[in-house]
């Protein structure tokens, strides 16, 4: 999925130590004693400290999207596309796990064979930053072929490394994100491995990962809903042009806005299945999503996909 903006989740921990406020036993002449009293008793007291919280819906009396509209929904995207391929094996993974978690099995703290690692999951999700999958794929997998381990990629110089994700774009921005998180990471834990966010809870997560430079939000939702099982929803470019044309968030909406608001409102039960459809449809259907004027025989085709795209019949 292209990922993209900025960080929403991390706040400022840092907070100035205030006045103390206690008034000294120094002798002043008696008209001035009532008025320091006063200048004592409006004196600014220190701010408490606060705990970080993930930010919560900016829309809370918008009551979009119902549970039904939800589900009917995803009904109508599962009888148009049937669930999408590329997702079956994050699905099968879920489904694994959530049947893990009622039984006494522990969960290991490395990734087994079969199942992609965290690490590897957060730097593919970097590299699909503003480009097409295909692109963010091959970017990928010529970084897997060029430096096997992680070690490697940090230890690699700027130039080589940029070379080998070149095919994905933004490669200078990307390289510089991924040394930095990697160089962070080994500071603070010692190794590169990100398995041990599998034991955190969803606000730990995000506060974890969103302290490396150049992870956004969507970066981190994608993490969380593919890598972790958890339940979260990603809104990509697909997903928040088909959200406003539902009038699932108010107008004027954007992207981080209506991150917050379908996460508070879509039903965790429904999240991965309704987001991966709703990205599918996005990147199939061009009567969802417009981009730009079209002429001729694209018009002619969007004719076509607007009589078999079931949405149109929510959208206001």
């Amino acid at each position: 999925m292209n990922p993209t903006p900025a960080n929403l989740f991390t706040t400022g921990r840092c907070l100035k130590k205030g006045p103390q406020g206690g008034a000294t036993s120094t002798t002043m002449p008696k008209g001035r004693k009532r008025k320091q009293q006063v200048e004592i008793t409006h004196s600014p007291q220190p701010s408490p400290k606060t705990t970080k919280q993930t930010p919560k819906d900016p829309y809370p009396d918008y009551a979009r999207p119902t549970r039904e509209e939800c589900i009917s929904v995803r009904d109508d995207l599962l009888a148009l596309h049937g669930f999408p391929q590329e997702f079956a094996k994050y699905r099968e993974q879920r489904l694994s796990s959530q049947a893990s978690n009622h039984s006494d099995v522990a969960v290991s703290s490395e990734p087994s064979d079969e199942k992609e690692s965290v690490l590897d999951g957060l730097v593919r999700t970097m590299l699909s930053q503003n480009t097409t999958e295909a692109n963010s794929l091959k970017a990928f997998a010529c970084l897997k072929s060029a430096f096997p381990t992680w070690e490697e990629v940090l230890a690699a110089d700027s130039q080589s490394l940029e070379s080998a994700i070149r095919c994905g774009g933004l490669a200078k921005t990307k390289a510089s994100c991924i040394k930095n998180m990697l160089s962070c990471l080994l500071e603070k834990k010692e190794k590169l491995c990100l398995e041990y966010l599998r034991h955190l809870s969803v606000d730990e997560i995000k506060a974890e990962l969103s302290h490396f430079k150049g992870i956004g939000p969507k970066t981190v939702a994608c993490v969380l809903m593919f890598q972790l099982q958890q339940d979260d929803f990603p809104v990509d470019t697909h997903v928040f042009e088909i959200a406003k044309s539902m009038a699932w968030v108010p107008v004027g909406a954007d992207r981080n806005k209506t991150y917050l608001h379908l996460n508070e409102w879509i039903p965790d039960e429904l999240k991965f299945d309704l987001n991966c459809l709703l990205y599918t449809h996005g990147k199939l259907c061009r009567k969802c999503i417009k981009k730009g004027g079209s002429t001729g025989k694209q018009q002619e085709k969007e004719s076509k996909d607007s009589i078999s795209c079931p949405l149109l019949r929510y959208c206001k």
